[in-house]
């Protein structure tokens, strides 16, 4: 692997015994014995014939009846066999792109092997968000269960689901997939899910201890929006009741600490780990409104024209226009059309359909002009980006 770390052992078909059918099962009162065979299950096959365990124990206190133990050894078998499979078609990490957080890939392994909540300060830039599920599955998580990947918007859980499933040579919607407000692009194979804050907000409500995960990354957590402190509070409740269960919270340089606290475990509060982002030098410029843009009902409208007119005599290069609302951004759109400024006009806002965002993620032969809300801010990278505008307003 590029960065040098040693391979991080995940579980093998070794440790999958089959159960042939002359086989002897355990006594249904002999817990030890089926927490091993359930052992090597998907959880929620697991839980599942742990549950008619439970319904034949209370049946029948002494002894197996014969369906019974021959229903559940089918089922066990099935589950093995089910397990084998999945274990056997887990993508594979190559991890060659050069990100920050790839310096530290090893250090951050051991401590979601050693820890079951693990908080990290990623800055923009880091490559948190498409590594850190990768950096999981190499760990040899999400074959018991999903690798749930939470992101504040629509927008952002399906770019990095399309990303992670460029770097994993995979399909999207089959081992990376995404779940958002009307579109499931998850399926049976799926290892990593890309999720919004509300989607798993909602699963909670059929399956109480999130089951289906064996991992959960809460990326962006300090936004702290509603959806995400319901989370963290439900996760805090659940985690000692999932001990399988691994939760690695992302934040940017605030509240980190809050986070470690609220996670402490026997007095301990979780690790935190810190993950510088890539830094390139800015220059910052503060350009008043002229006189004449400030007289003039579109005025914002002109003085990011003049400003743009500026920037394209000066160097080739995209720009990236912040502004507070939608309604900013088409005023915006029209009035630039109307300069012919020979670059292409692109909108970006959470409420736009798949296809119109997916263009603002290819760069083409034109130059472009994105004119964003804060979604370009605090859930993508947009990429080709040279110039930034802000406009200083915000909703």
């Amino acid at each position: 692997m590029s960065d040098g770390a040693p391979p991080v052992q995940g579980p093998s078909p070794a440790n999958l015994p089959e159960v042939p059918a002359s086989d002897t099962l355990p006594a249904p009162r002999d817990r030890q014995a089926w927490d091993r065979w359930l052992n090597g299950l998907l959880r929620r096959d697991a839980v599942a014939l742990s549950r008619q365990l439970d319904r034949v124990r209370r049946a029948t206190p002494a002894q197996w009846q014969p369906n019974d133990a021959d229903e559940f050894r089918a089922k066990l078998n099935a589950a093995r066999a089910a397990y084998a499979q999945r274990l056997a078609q887990v993508p594979k990490p190559r991890f060659t792109a050069d990100l920050p957080v790839l310096a530290r890939r090893a250090e951050i392994a051991s401590l979601i092997a050693e820890h079951q909540v693990v908080v990290m300060c990623g800055e923009t830039g880091s490559g948190k968000s498409t590594q850190l599920p990768q950096i999981c599955l190499d760990l040899g998580r999400g074959v018991h269960g999903l690798i749930g990947h939470t992101q504040p918007r629509r927008i952002a859980a399906r770019s990095v689901a399309t990303r992670v499933a460029e770097e994993l040579s995979v399909t999207t919607g089959a081992q990376v997939g995404f779940k958002v407000r009307f579109q499931d692009a998850t399926g049976p194979n799926t290892y990593i899910k890309l999720m919004t804050d509300g989607i798993l907000l909602a699963e909670t409500q059929h399956d109480r201890l999130l089951w289906k995960y064996d991992t959960l990354i809460i990326d962006e957590a300090h936004e702290r929006s509603l959806n995400i402190d319901f989370l963290l509070g439900y996760l805090h409740q659940i985690l000692p009741k999932r001990p399988d269960l691994r939760l690695i919270i992302t934040s940017a340089t605030i509240d980190v600490e809050r986070f470690s606290e609220h996670f402490s475990t026997g007095g301990k509060p979780a690790p935190i780990i810190e993950v510088q982002g890539r830094t390139y030098p800015v220059d910052v410029r503060y350009l008043p409104i002229a006189d004449d843009a400030a007289d003039d009902p579109q005025g914002q409208s002109m003085a990011i024209a003049n400003t743009l007119d500026q920037l394209m005599r000066e160097g080739s290069g995209d720009a990236l226009v912040f502004l507070a609302t939608e309604r900013d951004i088409h005023e915006t759109a029209k009035y630039l059309r109307g300069r012919s400024l020979g670059a292409e006009i692109l909108p970006l806002y959470a409420r736009l359909s798949v296809a119109e965002q997916q263009r603002i993620m290819r760069p083409g032969s034109a130059r472009r002009i994105v004119l964003s809300t804060n979604v370009a801010e605090s859930s993508l990278t947009v990429p080709g980006i040279t110039y930034v505008i802000d406009t200083g307003l915000a909703r």
